[in-house]
């Protein structure tokens, strides 16, 4: 006779849902916790971190230094080759950009971090998930095993 090998008991999915709870939305989750200062550093991080704004920053600098190179002398208000004032207002703009870029990228980081917690855990729960159905598919196995054997040995039996 078959030895009989005791499998653990798998997880229910009652069980599983009551030890991780069932999936949140963190994206939700991070946005409510936002404060209005916080939402306007990120708007700024997103939009200063963009092509439209390079182009925006690059297209001022040639007007600037085309005007003030070629635009009538009488005109100039910032001459060439210093250009004192544009580098005066572009240190300005890096001044105040630079603390609030960092202030977006680490709340960035802040949802990153939560976006990788929820993802763990959701991979966490599948885990146990699939270890619940193949300990039932194993023990399903054994029971058709058994089956299977007291089968054959009724057959013989008749024979």
């Amino acid at each position: 006779m078959m030895e009989k090998t005791e499998l653990p008991k798998p997880l229910t999915f009652d069980e599983i849902r009551k030890k991780y709870g069932s999936a949140r939305n963190v994206n939700i989750q991070h946005r409510e916790k936002l404060t209005r200062l916080d939402k306007i550093a990120l708007w700024i991080t997103v939009h200063v971190g963009s092509m439209g704004f390079f182009i925006i920053i690059f297209v001022w600098t040639i007007l600037w230094m085309g005007w003030n190179t070629l635009g009538p002398m009488e005109m100039r208000f910032d001459p060439y080759p210093a250009f004192v004032l544009w580098l005066f207002a572009s240190n300005v703009l890096q001044i105040f950009l630079m603390p609030l870029i960092m202030i977006g990228q680490n709340l960035q980081s802040r949802h990153a971090e939560l976006r990788s917690e929820q993802d763990f855990l959701i991979d966490k729960r599948a885990e146990l998930e699939i270890e619940s159905i193949l300990m039932h598919l194993e023990n399903q196995n054994e029971i058709m095993l058994k089956i299977l054997s007291h089968i054959q040995k009724s057959a013989e039996n008749e024979k």
